[in-house]
């Protein structure tokens, strides 16, 4: 990169040019560049959409767009040259409004507003995927229900339902019948923490539970029997097909392989996860590999360029072929229907969606004998993905998966000049040069790619894997050589059902890189576990980010202190000093050196996990049993129990015994029960039961000028998928 005469003398203090002119002629070198903000654009409009807390109007977006025409005409007159550009991104801001806003009302089903059952339904497996290994059951996902003390009109669309007895004998395109407790889906467990209800909401899934006792098969209701093949929905036909696919593969799999190297090998192959024990799953995640088993750019990646490598090689080996037909786009042909099949049959996940796109345009490229130009690649397919999927764009798949690639692009631009002599260099240097060549390679991208996705693992993970390069360096390596051509060889002997010849050697290249992730998790040191990072901290680093990788001048930098001041963001944060769920059932408390301590341990561990998380704590510790204390700051008795901090004295109420007491003595009043306004006349603060109930989990702050509260439903909003209680 360099940086012209005329650069200089503006950049230099006393500069001829002024700092408007030189941001123009700046803005104007960078002219082939402007392209790519179009998805930039179009991903802000989704994420202000998001980012409301009230639905807006049907018209807001087109009137959005209306503004955009106009800014474009207004400049147009006034001769700017940016003014196409500049009406260009206010319309893809207002195409990504309008893109998020339909999908919301196409995807609108019933949702489940209160808890119901025990409860008979029936319905259809959509999927199924087991849940913590063999023999503890699965998650069922179920369509086409009829659900008793519901009318159809108030029936969703998708429930979820955990079953522990005979799942084994399950399929996808199952009816069934069983009974069951229903509930609506989850919101968070605390304020800005995951939204489990808008995931639930786009995916048209309006009640999640669980099932008593066995799931009974039944016969297809007649109209579903009766039905020609033809007028069947193709699309959900092709789903139910893949998915019933996908559960047949694994149990091959999981025959042949046993054990967990053959959960792994089924993770890899079909995309299911379900079968892998949880101490492999955290060694993956504290070592920095969980990306090795999500099914992303490297798998699918690996996947096409083994298949385009080895259909090349057989035809090459046909001289009649080789010498008079064009075998190097059939080669390219088969590798995208290849990919395509494998993008499918792993449930299309964000990440793979963007890895074919990119693969399919890099594939069409050779096809038409044309060059492809990387980073358009990746943001089109960011349009794409983005264009079908609007809520993606809140994923941590998504963001993980695109700040890799786009970091792991931009920095080979940068390099890219000195690239040709150290691909000459490479091809006259003997194998040890060349495999130290490799692994300086997989370390660069390992470490580009670690640093891009790191801000976004500590914001939807709370955690920092330190030795993920070291790890990487050695599963990378073997993922790429050994464990996927494998995989690759087991898909093709499956039909002649030889599939054992390869899944075992395949296994033998699992263990060996789950011992690697066991060993790296083992060090000392090996994860820290930090606060949740505000919005704010985010949006910041995306803006820091994509402002250093698209621009290509010396401008570029100033994205690196945006970057910077979004990570540093987490220092400003304050943990609150008390959590509650929802529901009134656990208490959350912060110890005088910031430990967190809950009031039950075995009580909704989930929301005490979360809790956990966001505050970057390891493990919590759970409060005193009636008549016992935690020092001066926490004591409890039979009916509740009393905190102080910061000067504030908070009763916990759990028996409206307690309340004549507490109010006479407390600055905030928080009780699991209804606390009628004549029962607490002292100068205490209120948040019962009815307050959890409309508010949702509550987080409050212990403050000299006061006591802060914020509740989930003042952080989401009303919008379809958290629609709000009244009183």
């Amino acid at each position: 990169m360099t940086v012209s005469h005329a650069e200089f003398q503006s950049l230099a203090p006393g500069g001829r040019a002024r700092p408007l002119a030189w941001l123009a002629g700046t803005l104007e070198a960078e002219r082939e560049r402007w392209a790519l903000w179009l998805p930039v654009a179009f991903a802000a409009g989704i994420a202000v959409y998001f980012g409301l807390k009230a639905e807006p109007p049907w018209w807001a977006g087109l009137a959005g767009a209306g503004l955009g025409l106009g800014l474009g005409a207004y400049l147009a007159l006034r001769r700017a040259r940016s003014g196409p550009a500049a009406a260009c991104l206010a319309l893809a801001l207002a195409a990504g409004f309008c893109a998020a806003q339909a999908r919301t009302a196409l995807v609108a089903a019933p949702v489940l507003v209160k808890p119901l059952g025990p409860v008979w339904l029936s319905g259809r497996v959509e999927s199924l995927e087991p849940r913590g290994g063999s023999g503890r059951g699965a998650h069922l996902t179920l369509s086409g229900l009829e659900i008793a003390r519901l009318a159809p009109a108030d029936t969703p669309a998708r429930v979820r339902i955990a079953v522990s007895a005979a799942a084994d004998t399950l399929r996808p395109g199952d009816w069934i019948r069983l009974r069951a407790v229903l509930r609506p889906p989850p919101g968070p467990s605390a304020p800005g923490a995951f939204d489990f209800a808008r995931q639930a909401y786009f995916a048209r899934l309006g009640a999640v539970g669980f099932a008593y006792g066995r799931a009974r098969i039944l016969e297809p209701p007649a109209a579903a029997a009766e039905a020609p093949t033809f007028l069947a929905n193709p699309l959900e036909r092709l789903s139910l097909g893949l998915a019933g696919l996908r559960a047949e593969l694994a149990r091959r799999i999981l025959d042949a392989l046993p054990g967990r190297a053959g959960a792994v090998a089924a993770a890899l192959m079909t995309g299911e996860r379900g079968a892998i024990r949880e101490a492999d799953m955290a060694a993956m995640r504290d070592s920095g590999l969980a990306h090795l088993l999500a099914i992303s750019g490297l798998h699918v990646g690996l996947v096409a360029g083994l298949l385009f490598l080895g259909l090349r090689l057989v035809l090459a080996a046909i001289p009649a072929l080789a010498l008079n037909r064009p075998i190097k786009k059939w080669a390219a042909l088969g590798a995208m229907a290849g990919a395509f099949g494998y993008l499918l049959l792993t449930g299309a996940t964000i990440p793979t969606q963007r890895a074919f796109l990119m693969a399919g345009l890099v594939f069409l490229a050779v096809l038409l004998d044309r060059s492809a130009f990387t980073m358009r690649l990746v943001a089109w397919a960011a349009f794409v993905v983005l264009l079908l999927a609007p809520e993606s764009l809140l994923s941590a798949s998504f963001q993980m998966s695109f700040a890799a690639v786009v970091a792991l692009i931009a920095a080979y631009e940068v390099l890219r000049e000195g690239r040709g002599a150290w691909l000459a260099g490479r091809t006259r240097a003997g194998p040890l040069r060349r495999g130290a060549g490799y692994l300086g390679g997989v370390a660069a991208t390992s470490l580009i790619a670690g640093l891009a996705t790191a801000p976004f693992a500590l914001y939807h993970f709370n955690r920092v894997a330190w030795f993920g390069l070291a790890a990487n360096m050695l599963a990378v390596p073997l993922t790429a050589l050994w464990i996927m051509p494998w995989a690759l060889a087991a898909f093709c002997l499956m039909p002649l059902g030889l599939e054992r010849l390869a899944l075992v050697p395949m296994g033998w290249g699992i263990e060996a890189m789950l011992r690697v992730a066991h060993t790296v998790a083992a060090w000392p040191g090996a994860v820290s576990l930090l606060p949740a990072m505000p919005v704010s901290g985010l949006v910041l680093v995306a803006l820091g980010g994509v402002w250093l990788c698209l621009w290509r001048r010396a401008w570029r930098l100033a994205g690196i202190p945006a970057i910077l001041a979004g990570l540093l963001s987490i220092a400003l944060v304050r943990p609150p000093d008390l959590l509650v769920t929802g529901d009134g059932g656990l208490f959350g408390l912060r110890g005088p050196e910031g430990a967190l301590v809950v009031s039950s341990a075995s009580r909704q561990r989930f929301s005490a996990g979360v809790w956990q998380r966001r505050l970057g704590e390891a493990e919590a510790q759970v409060w005193p049993a009636a008549g016992e204390s935690f020092g001066e700051w926490l004591a409890c008795d039979r009916l509740g129990c009393i905190y102080r901090a910061r000067g504030e004295v908070v009763a916990l109420v759990r028996d409206s015994r307690a309340l004549i007491d507490d109010c006479a003595v407390a600055s905030l009043v928080v009780a699991r029960v209804p606390v009628p306004r004549r029962a607490c006349r002292g100068p205490a603060r209120i948040i019962d039961r009815f307050d959890l109930w409309r508010g949702g989990a509550h987080a409050v702050w212990l403050r000299e000028e006061g006591v802060g509260v914020e509740t989930v439903a003042e952080a989401r909003g009303r919008r379809p998928w958290a629609p709000g209680r009244g009183r």
